[in-house]
């Protein structure tokens, strides 16, 4: 390992199977789903009616001052929470890393307030159940408090994580959907190399659960296996039917290598390499793009396709993307072991990469590639190594993680 290598320190993670790396690794060992029919819409059929939910959260145990905790939404708190594990399994303080060499850039998005929160708001706009649009100026001033917008915007997740660790390094947010976990962790590695900072905290957070945001983006693409939670998402299996959503975040320390050398820091695993791209989800080329965007990563590490012990894929039960990504797969990894850990724990919006990243993390210190459920049947079409069954992982190989966004942003890193 280069002493200018970017190195991961710490970990957390906050997820529908698991809060904290030891229950969430051993849910992904042991097969457990964090897929569940949501009590609100328990009686309903709709295909909303399952989620993968955070459980027994309670924010006040990781997030300080807590009195922060009153203008941060879930997925803020989710954010934080998971930034501090991370950053108390690094060991990272002010007495360890300068403040001014010290970042933050997390994936995130415009979280959607709850609706119960501007319901009465809405109530009183309202005349002879016809909304009237005049009237929200004079109630919503009075009815909502005045501090309600900052728990829903996208930059405050770093915002609250640069303040609770004194980071006055850079700090960036990005809102790409899905992949931004990852595009954090490739810009936050690309700060320490470019000699910005020596530690950055990154990671990504988010909720695709919020009713709001499901009724804008439209159900459509939802799985509607609803009877059947824990088999609903069934990544490229030949009964895929849609996504399922769920809510969740994953933050990781990266630090420079000499950094992590010089205070005696364990390492979990080195960035290796990667690559970001861009192609339009609905062109014919996608599938081109992302293979494109798996080599780019290769290269960047200085490895071959052969030296890939593991590809941690984007794959969600889509019908048609999943195809996509495996064709993808195929054609640069051949029969490399593959996993799909949305069929654990869904998808959770800007979280869901950063979390399918520290399982790949977690699977380099064990030794272990947890299996991906409901894979049984693999749609004979995507014709890849979809991993079924707990196995051994080789330590002298290195794991892909991938992952791109519906509106084409594509991102790969490279570990070991």
């Amino acid at each position: 390992m280069n002493r200018r290598d970017v190195v991961i320190t710490g970990i957390g993670v906050v997820s529908p199977i698991g809060i904290g790396r030891e229950a969430f690794w051993e849910s992904l060992v042991k097969g457990r789903s964090g897929i569940c029919v949501r009590e609100r819409f328990a009686e309903t059929d709709w295909p909303i009616r399952i989620a993968a939910p955070v459980k027994d959260f309670v924010g006040k145990q990781f997030i300080k001052p807590r009195k922060a905790i009153k203008i941060m939404c879930a997925p803020i708190q989710y954010g934080c929470a998971a930034a501090a594990m991370a950053v108390e399994e690094a060991g990272i303080s002010q007495s360890v890393v300068a403040a001014e060499r010290m970042g933050t850039v997390i994936g995130t998005e415009t979280f959607y307030a709850d609706p119960n929160e501007v319901a009465d708001v809405f109530r009183k706009c309202t005349v002879n159940e016809d909304y009237q649009h005049d009237k929200w100026g004079e109630f919503a001033m009075r009815e909502i408090q005045p501090l309600w917008m900052l728990k829903y915007l996208p930059n405050m997740v770093a915002s609250h994580i640069s303040i609770a660790n004194d980071a006055r390094g850079p700090s960036n947010s990005i809102c790409q959907g899905e992949v931004s976990g990852m595009l954090a962790l490739i810009e936050a590695a690309d700060l320490i190399q470019r000699g910005a900072a020596n530690v950055v905290v990154a990671g990504g957070t988010g909720s695709m659960m919020n009713l709001t945001a499901m009724l804008y983006r439209g159900t459509d693409d939802l799985s509607r296996r609803i009877n059947e939670p824990q088999q609903a998402c069934r990544p490229f299996d030949v009964m895929r039917d849609g996504i399922v959503v769920g809510a969740g975040a994953g933050a990781f320390v990266l630090e420079l290598a000499e950094h992590a050398e010089a205070r005696g820091a364990k390492v979990l695993a080195r960035i290796s390499g990667w690559a970001r791209s861009f192609m339009n989800t609905a062109s014919e080329r996608f599938a081109d793009a992302v293979a494109a965007n798996y080599r780019a990563a290769l290269d960047s590490a200085q490895v071959e396709s052969g030296d890939i012990g593991l590809v941690n894929s984007n794959a969600s039960g889509a019908v048609a993307m999943d195809q996509v990504e495996a064709d993808a797969i195929r054609s640069v990894f051949a029969d490399a072991p593959v996993v799909a850990h949305k069929s654990s724990f869904g998808n959770l919006g800007p979280g869901t990469s950063a979390v399918e990243f520290i399982a790949s993390v977690l699977a380099i210190e064990n030794g272990i590639i947890p299996a991906s459920l409901n894979c049984d049947n693999v749609d004979p079409k995507c014709g890849i190594n979809i991993v079924t069954e707990n196995q051994n992982l080789n330590s002298e190989q290195f794991v892909l993680k991938s992952s791109f966004s519906n509106t084409g942003q594509i991102a790969s890193v490279v570990i070991k």
